[in-house]
């Protein structure tokens, strides 16, 4: 079978469930897997809420309503909100006077259009921002399974606590996170073997309470120590290598 296409590893990055065929070749496709952790490594980043919403949001140029009223025959100006300063949007400009350039509306497959869907959410920070990380709120917290202290690694004072829980949708880690607001990088939590050689990326943690979906069938004996790591924004799904705080599970 070959590889999913971007569309499909997007949405799996996102969590979206997938096509039975698309699913059973990405749990088995190491390939595939990595390119998923290397897109879900941005949407969970895009859910810190101080990365979500860096700024005031930035009025489109008024070539933008030129080329949609070019493009559709509209008649109807934006409203006052919408439309930047230097903008003069009386009529509609017709298509032959516009010099803008405009592509033509195409009809498109449904998982195409989904896929700019969630184009559109990345680009914005909101709708990602609000649930690409499966942060379980406002439900039962589940049996305990297994849990640590985080001790602090580093002289920043980084520490907390991390939690295995069984709920009815699958295991989860929660983990309460003291640690110092961060500038240029966020946190992110991994499960490690004990002698640190290998790891499973978990997500991105918040400071305090983040709740977060573990990888199906990970094996906690085989990965028993809860690591969170500093990660700058540079996109590349690997451990930085700069920890702040680790704890080993006990059941």
């Amino acid at each position: 079978m070959p590889h999913c296409s971007p569309e499909q590893l997007a949405l799996a990055a996102l969590h979206e469930e997938l096509p039975a065929d698309d699913a059973a070749h990405l749990a088995a496709c190491a390939q595939c897997r990595e390119e998923v952790a290397s897109l879900q490594r941005a949407v969970d980043a895009l859910a810190v809420p101080s990365m979500a919403a860096p700024g005031p949001a930035v009025p489109p140029p008024a070539r933008v309503w030129d080329a949609i009223a070019a493009a559709t025959g509209a008649t109807t100006a934006p409203r006052p909100e919408f439309v930047p300063a230097e903008a003069v949007p009386a009529e509609a400009v017709p298509a032959e006077d516009s010099g803008a350039d405009v592509v033509p509306f195409r009809r498109r497959a449904r998982p195409a259009r989904r896929w700019l869907t969630v184009a559109a959410a990345l680009l914005v920070g909101g709708v990602v921002g609000a649930g690409a990380v499966a942060v379980v709120r406002g439900q039962d917290e589940g049996a305990l399974v297994a849990q640590t202290a985080l001790a602090p690694l580093d002289d920043d004072g980084s520490a907390g606590r991390a939690e295995v829980r069984e709920q009815a949708t699958g295991r989860v880690l929660a983990v309460d996170l003291d640690a110092p607001e961060l500038d240029d990088g966020y946190y992110e939590v991994w499960l490690l073997q004990s002698d640190a050689q290998r790891m499973v990326q978990v997500g991105v943690v918040q400071r305090g309470a983040t709740v977060l979906p573990l990888p199906d069938g990970i094996d906690l004996g085989a990965y028993p120590l809860v690591d969170v790591s500093v990660e700058p924004l540079d996109g590349v799904p690997t451990h930085s290598g700069v920890s702040v705080a680790r704890g080993e599970l006990e059941t």
